[in-house]
C-alpha cells in the first residue's frame, strides 16, 4: 500500500482548506496531482482507509473523489478488491486520440477561416510564453500552457465547447506526455509544432493547420512504443 505520510504534514491546514473547498475536491486534487505527475505509478494499490485517516474525514469523500478519479480513467475501483491507479489501455489512448484527432481537425479548420489580429496576437503570445518555460525546462508550466494553447485557437474558432471535448482526451494521456517531456526533452520539438499550427492558422490555411497539428498528436506514438517496452507492467496485459 501507499504510504500518505506526507499527506499528514498539511492535515493541520484541512479545516481551512475545507472552508473553501469540500473534502471532495481537496482530496481529488491531491490524488490527481500525484497520479498525474507520476509520483503514484500504473498499477500501485492505493488505500480508501489510509486516505481518509491522513485526510482527518470519513470514508466518503475519499469514495467520492475514487469516483471522480475512476471517471478520468485515473483509477480501477474493483468490488472487494484493492482500488489502483489505472494502468495504460491501448485500446483506450487509441480511442481517445482519434477523438480528440477529429476534433482539433474541425477546429483548426474554423480558427484558420476565422483568426484576426487578434487572434494572431494572442497565439504570438502564448509562443512566446511557452519558449521561456523551454527554456527555464519548466514541464510542469509547459504542461499548462500546452492547454492554454488548445483553448486559445477553440476561442478563435468561436468553439468554445470542444475544448471540453479536447481537454477531457488529452488528460486521458497526460501522464504519457508527461513521460515523453521529461524521459525525451521533447519540450522544444513540441514548442515547433505549435508554432506551425500558428503560422497555419494566423496564414488562413486550413489544411497547413490541420496537417501540423495531426503532426503534432502523432508525436506520443514513440513514446507508447518506448514505454510499453521498457515498463510493460504500466500497460493492461
Amino acid at each position: 500500500m501507499v504510504e500518505y505520510a506526507d499527506g499528514l504534514a498539511g492535515k493541520a491546514q484541512m479545516p481551512q482548506l475545507i472552508d473553501r473547498r469540500t473534502s471532495v475536491d481537496v482530496i481529488f486534487d491531491h490524488l490527481y496531482d500525484r497520479i498525474t505527475k507520476l509520483e503514484l505509478l500504473p498499477g500501485e494499490k492505493i488505500s480508501e482507509a489510509e486516505i481518509a485517516a491522513s485526510f482527518g474525514v470519513s470514508r466518503q469523500p475519499v469514495r467520492d473523489a475514487f469516483s471522480r478519479l475512476a471517471n478520468l480513467d485515473l483509477l480501477l475501483i474493483r468490488p472487494q478488491k484493492a482500488t489502483e491507479v489505472r494502468r495504460f489501455s491501448t485500446r483506450e489512448i487509441t480511442k481517445s486520440r482519434f477523438v480528440r484527432a477529429s476534433v482539433e481537425a474541425a477546429v483548426l479548420r474554423l480558427a484558420a477561416a476565422a483568426c484576426d489580429g487578434r487572434g494572431a496576437t494572442r497565439l504570438e503570445h502564448e509562443l512566446a510564453a511557452q519558449k521561456q518555460v523551454v527554456v527555464a525546462g519548466d514541464y510542469a508550466a509547459f504542461g499548462r500552457l500546452d492547454y492554454q494553447f488548445h483553448k486559445i485557437l477553440c476561442e478563435i474558432a468561436n468553439a468554445e465547447f470542444a475544448f471540453e471535448v479536447i481537454a477531457t482526451e488529452k488528460s486521458k494521456v497526460d501522464r504519457l506526455c508527461l513521460l515523453s517531456l521529461e524521459q525525451e526533452n521533447r519540450m522544444p520539438l513540441l514548442l515547433e509544432d505549435h508554432r506551425a499550427i500558428a503560422q497555419a492558422v494566423i496564414a488562413g490555411r486550413p489544411e497547413d493547420a490541420v496537417a501540423a497539428g495531426m503532426e503534432h498528436l502523432s508525436r506520443l506514438d514513440a513514446t507508447i512504443a518506448a514505454v510499453s517496452a521498457s515498463n510493460a507492467g504500466f500497460f493492461d496485459p
